[in-house]
């Protein structure tokens, strides 16, 4: 694929192209830095949303996530809005961004004397619940 375009239009091409079909991107590069990665990636989850659904997570962010600007945008009901919402929402798989520490990491804060004892198995604990 050309890289004289825009990347957008690109990527827009490419999701035509693949129809829906899961797309495994093979070559990373940051040109600025010299540096080029091949391998298996998978695209990021917003990525591999359908065009449509990344137009319409990109008009609710637009629209700071007012269903009423959106039911004016794309013309539909409050309950169609919501639907999609949770229909795309459903294809996202969360990413927890505070995970519960590891038995290490639990160890390792004790040991360092960042955790009481009790502490300490209070957290262990709550990691075989």
């Amino acid at each position: 694929m050309a890289s004289a375009g825009k990347p957008d239009s690109e990527w827009q091409e490419v999701l035509r192209i693949a129809q829906g079909a899961p797309i495994v991107i093979e070559r990373v590069s940051i040109p600025d830095k010299g540096i080029a990665v091949e391998g298996a990636f998978a695209p990021p989850q917003l990525a591999r949303l359908t065009l449509e659904d990344q137009v319409f997570v990109v008009a609710f962010l637009r629209s700071h996530g007012s269903i009423k600007e959106m039911e004016q945008v794309f013309g539909v009901s409050y309950p169609t809005i919501k639907a999609r919402l949770n229909r795309i929402a459903g294809q996202l798989e969360f990413v927890e961004t505070n995970p519960s520490p590891s038995r290490a990491e639990v160890l390792n804060r004790l040991s360092r004397g960042e955790l009481s004892a009790d502490d300490a198995i209070r957290a262990l604990e709550a990691l075989n619940d």
